[in-house]
């Protein structure tokens, strides 16, 4: 092709492109399709087009004027980082980033955006449009991407396989990352860098304090969708994401992998100081805090401070007397969820954690860490009034009752004060004649487990107290402390002084 044809092509294109906005128009090339050789050019601003083939021209009505259909090649170029565009529209919103430039802005809240379609994309945050529907699934969406995405999930579909480690994904840039260490978007509040810019923005409202996804039900707000569909599943009491090893479900993917690390013992989190693993991050910023010594969470009842959010929550619980969650077997309240769980074992008889020693099994993790002490002899918390040392830190509370006096738990019915809530407990069935403690072998009742455990003994045939005098072996303590005075009765008569014991006939019988 000359110079004087090209010349009379563009201006050809030029003419085309500055017809009425409005009109419906139809370009098609005005070359031969037989000839296989022809070149289409259009010279407009900088940028040249150069086609082996005519691309197809099609027919477009709107305010953008005429647009030409290109089979998929990136002829428009971002100098900065070298990113190809089919489009020049396309390079100018990309070079937006570069710039900051946002001039498209939301009415309702302010947020500008660098496209319009960006904006009409927010805007269904506020309406709550979702025009795109999963045929599969009915599940709907307020973008186009997120729908085709979404959708791949059913096709299982992964488009994209990456070149360094051969995974597929059904989208590539994000897992790339990782094996660069790339983050290209850095918040310039605080100068942290992401991978991803959805990842930058969620990061962004922390500083904004924006929160646009709010639940229609409550009236609660949040900074992410999926945090938003979590809580939703309060209200549906939806819970999606079972656990294939126990069948217990859960409303989010995280929460079901946190669970499933008590299953294969996975504890990702170590902390640097004492070698000490957790299985979630949060207990080990708990954790840390002992090494720290840090307790930024106040009692405004008390000024007793603590070092997590959730013991705090649980220590008010005292001052306010609140208990919300209540056991459907027997109508007894906790104070908090972890509780009542561990109550409810009672009645199912469930003790998941078994002593590696001994075979003993236990209804919760922390009365098996205190039976374990018994093997190893461990007493770490020693009492800083006498030396009396202790396997659990409960034991020494406890014990320290003895030297401040304090009993703190009292009967509402008689005022009689307890150092122990498991003593008044014990009391209180006297007054409502509640025996909830059944022996299943011979179906006694017993107001306290304590008394059940000493008479399933009977059955068991089991004496754990032994007399250091004579080592005969013993049920309970009261028995043993009669044999001691028993052996020691020689010594009494020796010494011509009278023995009468009412329980004697039974010790020696």
């Amino acid at each position: 092709m000359s110079d004087c044809e090209f010349d009379e092509t563009a201006e050809k294109f030029s003419q085309y492109s500055v017809l009425n906005q409005n009109m419906n128009l139809t370009l098609r090339n005005d070359y031969s399709q037989d000839n296989e050789n022809s070149t289409f050019f259009l010279k407009e601003v900088g940028f040249l087009l150069l086609q082996e083939k005519p691309p197809e021209m099609f027919m477009y009505q709107g305010n953008m004027g005429v647009m030409a259909y290109h089979s998929g090649e990136k002829l428009y170029e971002c100098k900065q980082y070298g990113k190809a565009f089919t489009q020049r529209a396309s390079l100018a919103r990309h070079q937006r980033i570069h710039i900051g430039e946002k001039p498209y802005e939301c009415k309702q809240c302010g947020k500008a955006v660098r496209s319009i379609s960006g904006l009409h994309k927010h805007q269904r945050i506020h309406t709550g449009e979702k025009p795109y529907v999963c045929e599969h699934c009915g599940k709907a969406f307020s973008t186009l991407s997120i729908f085709r995405r979404h959708q791949r999930i059913h096709t299982g579909e992964k488009l994209y396989e990456c070149k360094q480690c051969g995974k597929a994904f059904r989208q590539l840039a994000a897992h790339q990352a990782i094996h660069t260490g790339e983050k290209l978007f850095e918040c310039k509040q605080c100068g942290k860098a992401f991978r991803r810019s959805s990842a930058l923005k969620k990061h962004q409202r922390i500083h904004t304090g924006e929160r646009p996804f709010e639940c229609k039900q409550c009236g609660k707000a949040f900074t992410q969708r999926d945090h938003l569909a979590k809580h939703q599943r309060i209200h549906t009491e939806e819970k999606p994401y079972e656990c294939k090893q126990c069948g217990k479900a859960f409303r989010s993917s995280s929460t079901l992998h946190k669970h499933q690390r008590i299953h294969t013992g996975e504890k990702p989190y170590e902390c640097k100081q004492c070698g000490k693993a957790f299985r979630r991050s949060s207990d080990l910023h708990k954790h840390q805090r002992i090494h720290a010594g840090e307790k930024p969470y106040v009692c405004e009842h008390c000024g007793k401070t603590f070092s997590s959010n959730s013991a705090l929550c649980k220590h008010q619980r005292i001052h306010t007397g609140e208990k919300t969650n209540v056991c459907e077997h027997c109508g007894k309240a906790f104070s908090s969820n972890s509780a009542l769980q561990i109550h409810q074992r009672i009645h199912t008889g469930e003790k998941p954690f078994e002593c590696k020693h001994c075979g003993k099994a236990f209804r919760s993790r922390s009365d098996l860490h205190k039976h374990q002490r018994i093997h190893t002899g461990e007493k770490p918390y020693v009492c800083e009034h006498c030396g009396k040392a202790f396997s659990s830190n409960s034991a020494l509370r406890i014990h320290q009752r003895i030297h401040t006096g304090e009993k703190p738990f009292e009967c509402k019915q008689c005022g009689k004060a307890f150092t122990q809530r498991g003593h008044l407990a014990a009391h209180q069935a006297i007054h409502n004649g509640e025996k909830p403690y059944e022996c299943k072998q011979c179906g006694k009742a017993f107001r306290s487990s304590s008394s059940l455990h000493k008479h399933q003994r009977i059955h068991t045939g089991e004496k754990h107290y032994v007399c250091e005098h004579c080592g005969k072996t013993f049920r309970n303590s009261f028995t043993v402390r009669a044999s001691l005075t028993c052996c020691s009765r020689y010594l009494l008569y020796y010494l011509g002084i009278p023995v009468n014991w009412p329980w004697e006939s039974d010790v020696l019988g």
